[in-house]
């Protein structure tokens, strides 16, 4: 069963500046939630019980928005506001922290959590990318998927061939709804993609892919990529991919950042 999941906010949000200078992107609101509890409710709906985010020194913001505030509370019930109180209500799971010291890749945020995780599978959530899906969870599609193969999973989207150089890319052989054994990862690819894949900021990994990143030489920046780690998991055992459903939005490009709030912004009119 995968309980736990690891949230990495570490990073500079450097494609937001300026206001992430002083505003994480994670807190980026959609309507009055922040993004990253959007991304913590899809998680908790999907039945993840554990969440270990990754944050950096500029990220207290995060942590004190996903604290009790009994000031705050007193406050209310003191001056007859005590309805109000169901607004400060975040899902149920217990939330832990821990610090990337440097700013060393995707990588190197998700192998901090290899105590965490210890022995068991678990998530991992990049909240730049909030997917609405009205049918139900994005991530608990690729829980059936990994209780189906007891493999690590990663999500996909299909996009235009002249966006592939934005992601990472897989190829892979089709097996049915929307489903793939991962042959190979690529990341960014300038030209010649494998395929029109794109990996997106969900996964489940076996904890297997720890170790993984602990032999990965570092890269552009000096940087742990996960792409290298996922790459060298396929020679010892089966990754597979699943093309998530409903819309997957980019926060951190302000353009896709704007529709996401349009869409909200409709729904409430509707």
């Amino acid at each position: 069963m995968v309980k736990k999941a690891i949230i990495p906010a570490a990073g500079f949000g450097t494609r937001g500046l300026p206001i992430t200078k002083v505003i994480p992107k994670e807190m980026f609101p959609v309507g009055l939630k922040p993004a990253i509890q959007l991304v913590i409710e899809e998680a908790v709906n999907s039945g993840i019980e554990e969440i270990l985010i990754i944050v950096s020194r500029t990220k207290s913001l995060i942590i004190d928005y996903l604290d009790s505030s009994l000031e705050l509370e007193s406050f209310l019930e003191k001056n007859n506001k005590s309805h109000l109180k169901q607004k400060l209500t975040l899902p149920k799971a217990q939330i832990l922290y821990t610090r990337q010291p440097f700013a060393k890749g995707l990588g190197d945020a998700i192998h901090l959590g290899k105590n965490f995780v210890g022995k068991d599978p678990f998530a991992v959530l990049l909240p730049d990318d909030i997917i609405i899906n009205k049918n139900g969870s994005c991530l608990q599609e690729l829980i059936d998927l990994h209780h189906r193969t007891s493999s690590s999973v990663i999500g996909l989207k299909k996009v235009d061939e002249h966006s592939t150089k934005n992601y990472g890319v897989i190829s892979g052989i089709e097996m049915k709804n929307n489903e793939y054994e991962l042959e190979d990862i690529v990341e960014k690819p300038l030209t010649n993609p494998p395929s029109n894949l794109a990996v997106i900021g969900r996964y489940i990994f076996n904890p297997d892919i720890m170790h993984h990143l602990e032999d990965v030489t570092p890269g552009h920046g000096n940087e742990i990529q996960l792409t290298d780690a996922i790459k060298e998991l396929l020679n010892s055992q089966k990754v597979y991919g699943k093309v998530i459903s409903g819309t997957r939005y980019d926060i951190g490009i302000e353009k896709e950042y704007m529709k996401l709030l349009t869409r909200h912004y409709r729904e409430l009119e509707s």
